[in-house]
């Protein structure tokens, strides 16, 4: 028992002994609390991959949950923003000032814009502390060589975790490219690459669904594309193209690098389905770990699904290819033949 008014005498770092209250020394020895676990999306892709329509899209469809939905603008040349907006980044900096004032392209001025977000994190951790029980959806700019291989976006993301965010990077890619061999390769690379630089959580997402066939017809079911099977069946259409045919060495080289890593793989969306956005987040939330969670009622087939680990989504996939892509009358060899 230790009397009103004593003073404990403590050893300071110089080995002199130094005063200090009671209620000092218990505070020095009881451990910070931790803060609450805070989840949400980090929504990256290349330009007019649907990014800010996700967003909006998904703030509705998770408002209509329940979920308290803040979306946070990291996009210094997001303008006209179609969503409410908690957090913009243009308070602190934008585009047009930074290429006006450092006379750099929009390339250059948006690195710029990001590296100087990082140097005033302060500023952004201000603004999030404003909004707790909160689900974020992060709108990332645009610029595919932020995510491959410019550190400051994984910065960003390595300081969010930092502060207890649990977060999902959500990839959109258009999903037209599935119809040109050369062009979906192109996006497994960039897939892949993102993956393994942004170090967090990944849900690739074959995006705008409606549109699937807008530029031509797909050479095998839906599933080939969204699982990433075989690939050598792909290099074969390519092969029949007297142009790739120059570089087929070139396209089973990368083929190989994306089948030996086996990381990537796709869910369809149309942001005005339903069912199909259902499926998205459901993704998303085994990704974070947000299922787990119990910051709202949970579906228990839902969370033994993701307990078990195994998702089976071939009947998701058919019932997606069924609205959107077309029943070809063709064989897959008259068409390679019509090419």
């Amino acid at each position: 028992m230790v009397s009103d008014g004593y003073v404990p005498f403590v050893f300071s770092s110089d080995g002199n002994l130094t005063s200090q209250s009671f209620g000092e020394v218990i505070m020095a020895t009881q451990p910070s609390q931790t803060p609450s676990l805070r989840f949400g999306q980090v929504v990256i892709g290349p330009p007019g991959s649907g990014k800010t329509i996700y967003c909006r899209g998904m703030q509705e469809f998770l408002s209509h949950l329940g979920r308290k939905v803040v979306v946070v603008n990291m996009d210094p040349a997001n303008e006209g923003l179609p969503y409410p907006c908690a957090v913009d980044i243009s308070e602190l900096v934008t585009l047009d000032d930074v290429m006006e004032g450092l006379k750099l392209g929009p390339n250059g001025g948006l690195l710029y814009c990001m590296e100087y977000l990082e140097a005033n994190l302060d500023w952004l951790e201000t603004k999030l502390e404003e909004h707790s029980d909160c689900y974020f959806l992060f709108d990332c700019p645009g610029q595919v060589e932020l995510y491959t291989h410019q550190n400051s976006v994984k910065n960003i993301f390595a300081q969010l975790a930092k502060w207890n965010f649990r977060l999902t990077a959500v990839h959109l890619v258009d999903s037209h490219y599935c119809a040109d061999p050369a062009k979906f390769i192109s996006v497994l690379c960039t897939s892949l690459s993102t993956m393994l630089h942004v170090e967090l959580p990944h849900v690739n997402v074959l995006s705008k669904m409606d549109l699937i066939e807008q530029y031509g017809k797909l050479a095998f079911n839906l599933d080939f594309y969204t699982d990433v099977m075989d690939l050598t069946y792909l290099l074969d259409h390519l092969a029949a193209d007297p142009f790739f045919r120059k570089f087929l060495k070139l396209n089973e080289k990368l083929a190989g690098v994306i089948q030996d890593y086996g990381l990537v793989s796709f869910v369809p969306l149309n942001v005005q389905d339903r069912e199909s956005m259902t499926q998205v987040l459901r993704t998303v939330d085994k990704a974070n770990g947000y299922c787990f969670g119990n910051l709202e009622e949970r579906n228990l087939q839902a969370m033994m699904s993701a307990a078990v680990g195994a998702d089976f989504q071939f009947t998701a996939t058919l019932g997606v290819q069924e609205r959107y892509v077309e029943d070809g009358e063709k064989t897959v060899e008259e068409e390679v033949m019509d090419l």
